[in-house]
């Protein structure tokens, strides 16, 4: 295996284990609201306050990181009722709309994120840039997931575009 392939698995299995200590990480706070809250009926601000920021970097950070093309669910009924042909021009054209959106926002995004540093939690005094800091490399994951489908939908390069190529199959299906 090259090393270029080692390092990526490498870093993979990092962010895993990131995206598991925020997870962790949460369901452990949102225990402790639990207990303190109906046990000891002392509510606690931070908990709840931590719960919604682990969330937000669980979400953006795990899909940012984690999440494989291959395993993202998608609504496709009419995508896989139509030929192989007009799936391609489909992907082209929402590859480049959906890219389109991010890269046009992305400045407007930073600015607010930048900004929100004047401002910090309520509990925890963490400042909001930190908090939304996550949203970048996310808008940029999906600007390259995007154009990456649209390289594959062009040239036809995905093994999903290939003639008698069976639909992809989930777990759930």
């Amino acid at each position: 295996m090259s090393p270029v392939i080692q390092l990526r698995d490498f870093l993979y299995r990092r962010a895993e284990n990131i995206l598991a200590l925020i997870l962790a990480s949460l369901f452990v706070s949102f225990l402790i609201q639990i207990v303190f809250r109906y046990v000891l009926n002392l509510p606690l601000g931070w908990t709840v306050e931590y719960v919604s920021i682990a969330w937000l970097w669980g979400i953006l950070f795990g899909y940012a990181f984690v999440v494989r093309e291959k395993d993202v669910i998608r609504l496709d009924i009419v995508y896989a009722a139509v030929p192989v042909f007009l799936q391609r021009v489909m992907d082209v054209f929402t590859g480049l709309v959906c890219a389109g959106i991010f890269i046009w926002t992305l400045p407007n995004v930073w600015d607010y994120v930048t900004f929100m540093a004047i401002e910090r939690t309520a509990y925890m005094q963490i400042r909001f840039d930190y908090v939304f800091l996550i949203y970048i490399p996310f808008a940029l994951s999906v600007i390259i997931r995007c154009l990456l489908n649209v390289w594959h939908a062009f040239f036809g390069s995905h093994p999903k575009y290939a003639v008698g190529a069976a639909p992809e199959m989930h777990d759930y299906d």
